[in-house]
């Protein structure tokens, strides 16, 4: 599986990304820098990592939405490529508009930074296939613009067409229906606030996250 993180100024998690992604396929994924204008070729997944890219300023994700490399991206997005957006990763996914609703400051205004019980609400995409239906993870979560925000009809959308792909199981940032993680439509791009890169190993306390990329792997080979 030939993989690719996307690095801006200000991510902090693109390394655990990339040594996740080392662990599970046994390749090095290539690092792309925001400026860049190409990604290599024939890649299998995008991976975008957490972190506070630009020092979130405007918007968490608003300025990289706009880096040069984000053209690349979306037009991969467009051909079906996976797409893995972690975090501040996801935050970038819905201000590019591959994925629909916002992230917005935690209820409390206060930055949860802990291990969370997660629910896996479709276990039919790409990203899922590995877990069961209804299984609850635990993941860490560490961010201050988590809170997942739409309006009615979207949020109905989304649960109407399998779209929710995770749902905090437990009080976590007030997002909208404790969504946690939600796919585009085609079902190739997914963005989640938890990080499954930082639950991988038994030395991070679990392996809960290491079935997301097993997921991804299993489907490609």
């Amino acid at each position: 599986m030939k993989t690719a993180v996307i690095v801006f100024p200000g991510s902090n998690c693109d390394r655990d990304l990339m040594v996740a992604l080392e662990s599970i396929t046994g390749i090095a994924p290539h690092a792309v820098w925001h400026a860049d204008t190409q990604l290599p070729d024939t890649l299998d997944l995008i991976a975008l990592p957490g972190g506070f890219s630009h020092g979130d300023y405007l918007r968490s994700g608003a300025i990289a939405a706009r880096a040069p490399i984000m053209r690349d991206v979306i037009a991969a997005a467009n051909r079906g490529v996976r797409i893995l957006g972690v975090c501040n990763g996801f935050q970038v996914l819905t201000e590019t508009g591959l994925l629909p609703g916002a992230l917005m400051r935690n209820a409390g205004l206060d930055f949860v930074c802990r291990d969370v019980a997660l629910e896996v609400v479709n276990a039919n995409t790409p990203f899922t296939n590995a877990y069961a239906q209804g299984e609850i993870l635990q993941i860490p979560v560490a961010h201050h613009d988590g809170n997942y925000a739409a309006d009615e009809d979207t949020l109905n959308r989304l649960e109407q067409q399998g779209q929710v792909a995770f749902r905090y199981a437990e009080p976590v940032n007030g997002s909208a229906r404790n969504i946690a993680g939600i796919s585009n439509e085609a079902g190739n791009v997914l963005g989640l606030m938890p990080h499954p890169e930082r639950m991988i190993e038994q030395a991070h306390g679990g392996t809960d996250g290491r079935r997301l990329f097993e997921s991804l792997l299993a489907e490609l080979v």
